[in-house]
């Protein structure tokens, strides 16, 4: 199913409208009902948690990550879903849960978050260092996020070697609401401009090539 969402991104270059639902919740009801109305169909079920959520403390859920994966995977046995179409993510993975610590202590925290996710066998991982740390700006510059980034693709490529589980699919970029949804009342939003996407791919792509990660980039 991995593959099938890699080329999501092939067939959106010809085709509008092509994509994949994210159900990100970690609520029982919502992912019981995700798995119920999907379970007729044949492609591939995003289900995500995010770095508040879920992480190797447990997060505001209680669960690491291979609980969510034991959570989930025990709704999908209950309501007959089978686990080859099922595809779990990690969503904003990075410092933000420890963002009132120095940037180091927050970066090895989420080195460790983000192989944790990896060695559960999440597929899919937001790479999200955007957020400032103690003492920085509210958001860093975009080098400077898109080092960091890096920095957690190479402990989620470390992990998997490790742990001989599949290497994740990454997402990059940060034009989206917080993990857990914006902080404040929004009437709109602004769709990302093209050249605004095409230098994160840019920025990211310098930065995974500098840090020996051009493969999985």
């Amino acid at each position: 199913m991995l593959q099938e969402l890699k080329a999501l991104a092939g067939r959106n270059a010809g085709e509008a409208g092509c994509g994949i639902v994210s159900v990100c919740s970690a609520h029982e009801w919502v992912i019981e009902a995700t798995l119920r109305h999907a379970i007729d169909g044949v492609g591939p079920v995003l289900i995500e948690a995010t770095c508040n959520q879920v992480n190797q403390f447990g997060g505001y859920t209680g669960m690491t990550p291979a609980d969510f994966r034991a959570f989930v995977e025990g709704i999908a046995a209950s309501v007959g879903f089978p686990l080859e179409r099922l595809i779990l993510g990690g969503d904003h993975l990075g410092p933000n849960p420890w963002r009132d610590k120095p940037a180091e202590l927050a970066m090895r925290h989420a080195e460790a978050m983000v192989a944790a996710y990896v060695e559960a066998g999440f597929g899919k991982i937001h790479l999200d260092a955007s957020m400032g740390c103690a003492g920085e700006p509210e958001a860093v510059g975009d080098n400077l996020a898109a080092e960091r980034a890096a920095r957690l693709a190479a402990a989620a490529e470390a992990a998997a070697a490790r742990s001989g589980v599949t290497p994740p699919l990454y997402i990059i970029g940060t034009e989206v609401p917080t993990p857990g949804g914006a902080l404040e009342a929004i009437d709109h939003v602004l769709p990302t401009e093209p050249e605004a996407a095409l230098e994160t791919h840019r920025i990211h792509a310098e930065a995974f090539a500098a840090a020996g990660l051009s493969d999985a980039f």
